[in-house]
């Protein structure tokens, strides 16, 4: 297999690669078996396939093992092309409200996956990252996702303040997390276009970013002796739900 190309494992993640067409998929591989539940997933997998016109092929057990890292693939693994990435303006292309997230400074693909995980499911438009080889852990990344990665649209911005001066021209609301200056999320107007940005637990967010954006939320907490920042995992769920909550509520 050469540098371009890498295998995604498990039924979830192959099937998100055939709909998602983010990337090409070049060869879906099926461990014999037998059973109805065998039989279901090799059906859905021919018809995905076909569709895609995507060659499919039964293989034996060895074949399986010497190409994948875990043991959650369930038999199906897919030998894939690199992702492809959309630009920054075309994630709020035909988006009512949109709701656009910057994951920036994580350095876990399982931590970046479950993130995805998160605002997919919450209803963002799109996610933006810096420039990074996350090529080498896409399997990864795409389990923790449960097939997100797949089929989210993602935009790469060199730095975040271009990302932020690229939505504001276009008329979205800049924000990010912190625990100090900020408004507490649950008091704060989400209805509107959004731009968020996320750092990781390293990082965090610069202050410079802090003092340009129009609005910095912080996540109250209800223990009051707690005074640590929360991962950006669950940072992520926590105010992408919020938004949801609140635009569902109009």
């Amino acid at each position: 297999m050469d540098e371009e190309t890498i295998w995604l494992e498990g039924s979830i993640s192959v099937e998100a690669a055939l709909r998602g067409g983010c990337r090409a998929v070049l060869a879906v591989y099926v461990q014999e078996g037998n059973g109805r539940r065998w039989e279901r997933r090799l059906g859905k997998l021919q018809q995905l396939t076909r569709q895609a016109q995507v060659p499919l092929e039964l293989v034996n057990e060895q074949f399986i093992a010497e190409r994948v890292t875990g043991q959650s693939h369930g038999g199906v693994v897919a030998k894939v092309g690199p992702r492809q990435f959309v630009s920054l303006e075309s994630l709020v292309v035909g988006v009512e409200r949109p709701f656009i997230v910057m994951l920036d400074g994580i350095e876990d693909p399982f931590n970046f996956g479950q993130a995805l995980r998160s605002l997919y499911a919450a209803g963002a438009a799109g996610v933006v990252v810096r420039p990074r080889n996350w090529f080498s852990a896409a399997g990864i990344v795409a389990r923790a996702s449960a097939g997100v990665s797949e089929q989210m649209p993602i935009a790469i911005a060199e730095t975040a303040e271009y990302a932020a001066d690229t939505y504001r021209q276009l008329g979205l609301r800049i924000a990010a997390t912190s625990n100090q200056n900020a408004v507490s999320l649950y008091e704060a107007d989400l209805i509107e276009p959004l731009f968020l940005l996320l750092g990781g637990e390293k990082r965090g967010i610069t202050r410079s970013f802090l003092a340009q954006a129009d609005l910095v939320l912080q996540i109250p907490y209800q223990q009051p002796n707690f005074q640590q920042s929360l991962g950006v995992v669950a940072s992520a769920a926590i105010v992408a739900f919020e938004v949801m909550r609140q635009r569902n509520n109009l």
